[in-house]
């Protein structure tokens, strides 16, 4: 009975840690098998030819590189200067949005006070606080989006994106959030399954 519940105590807990984290959301092309790939090579995306304009995130390069480097050549993939068979891309955007907030609504509780002719004595009746519904509001936030994009470099065809878009508590995305962002992206980047 001691292992049934210590078995049903870890359950909870992963579930509780599983819900904690970031949906991920994947597309690839189902008639590409990843398997035929094996070096990758890093681009830079701009809007058009002339733009060399810095990018706002560029504090958030290395950050994205070396947990993405990791990821790849973790599925064995190696980094190369020329010939790719992938070109690596990567995004990260901060929006301003909105999210709906739902507070419950209760009735103050209180007590109330009577004389007991039968007992000659007071006494207290204590009446709580009753659900009423739900206070519904919008609350400003902002979100940060990661997407790494993976297009085969001879056709020039993306066969595969992740992106991932998560509540930020700072103005700012952080090294951490974004780090945390490219790891579970890549948890489900999967070289084996085609």
């Amino acid at each position: 009975m001691k292992t049934l519940s210590y078995i049903c105590t870890a359950l909870i807990a992963a579930f509780a840690i599983a819900s904690c984290s970031t949906p991920v959301h994947v597309e690839k092309d189902e008639t590409v098998d990843l398997r035929n790939y094996k070096t990758y090579m890093w681009v830079d995306t701009r809007y058009n030819e002339n733009d060399n304009s810095t990018r706002p995130s560029s504090y958030g390069d290395i950050t994205v590189r070396n947990a993405s480097n990791a990821a790849l050549q973790k599925a064995g993939w190696t980094e190369v200067s020329n010939n790719p068979d992938i070109l690596v891309s990567y995004d990260v955007l901060v929006q301003n949005t909105t999210t709906r907030r739902s507070d419950p609504v209760y009735t103050q509780s209180y007590t109330r006070s009577y004389y007991n002719p039968r007992l000659r004595r007071w006494g207290t009746i204590y009446y709580p606080s009753q659900f009423l519904g739900y206070n519904n509001y919008e609350v400003p936030v902002k979100e940060g989006t990661v997407s790494i994009t993976m297009t085969d470099a001879n056709t020039d065809k993306i066969v595969w994106q992740g992106w991932t878009i998560e509540e930020l508590n700072y103005t700012r995305i952080t090294t951490e959030e974004i780090a945390a962002s490219v790891q579970n992206i890549f948890s489900k980047f999967d070289v084996a399954a085609r």
